[in-house]
């Protein structure tokens, strides 16, 4: 889904001062905990398809980087062969985004059935847990791979001011773009303009981002 409406940063100094408002946290602890109970079929269903089709465990936890590059364990449901960490640093060379982050859209490492269930964000919805202990937020800057948060530009790190988040305005307007600093310049959009009515706008038009399968998150 491509958001008609540029996000343009003015000043890409943040507000260093930066504390989680009262709304934000209320509205993670509530919304993590009604989206787990309201799709718990769909865990259901991704977990026994992961463990009837891939062969493994059901789970991927890595260590990414969270508020204040604080390192956290972020939950996905595993779309990828068990040794696809190992794997990885062969396919560095194909990596399609430039700086510190990687992507491939062809990546060998997904099995089918990962194909699916990433197609359809379904291997996100354990970050809902995350959410829900504290480690994340329903909407903000996507957390890196620690190994990843740690090449990052000086200019980059602002993006550490607030919680990683499920998503984002990267997620709903330029999930396409491999350009590694204009996703950052989302994040520092995202953290100047902070506001309850900012991350309703995100979280209705990530409905839409998912359903249609636009990349994945």
């Amino acid at each position: 889904m491509k958001d008609n409406k540029p996000y343009v940063v003015q000043n890409l100094q943040p507000h260093f001062t930066i504390k989680s408002p009262w709304w934000k946290q209320t509205m993670d602890f509530l919304g993590a905990g009604f989206l787990i109970i309201l799709l718990s079929p769909l865990f259901i269903l991704a977990a026994i398809g992961i463990k009837l089709l891939m062969p493994g465990p059901v789970m991927f936890t890595q260590i990414r980087a969270g508020k204040g590059g604080v390192p956290f364990k972020m939950y996905k449901f595993r779309s990828m062969v068990v040794d696809a960490e190992q794997l990885k640093a062969a396919l560095l060379i194909q990596n399609e985004r430039d700086g510190p982050a990687f992507k491939m859209n062809d990546d060998p490492r997904i099995t089918p059935f990962g194909h699916f269930i990433r197609k359809s964000s379904l291997d996100e919805l354990p970050q809902l847990i995350n959410v829900l202990i504290g480690d994340m937020s329903l909407v903000g800057p996507r957390p890196l791979p620690v190994y990843e948060d740690k090449n990052m530009s000086q200019w980059h790190v602002i993006r550490r001011e607030l919680k990683p988040g499920i998503t984002g305005l990267w997620q709903i307007s330029a999930r396409d773009n491999a350009n590694f600093d204009h996703w950052i310049r989302l994040d520092l959009f995202y953290i100047n303009n902070l506001s309850l009515w900012l991350d309703i706008k995100i979280l209705l038009k990530t409905i839409p981002a998912v359903l249609f399968g636009r990349g994945a998150m």
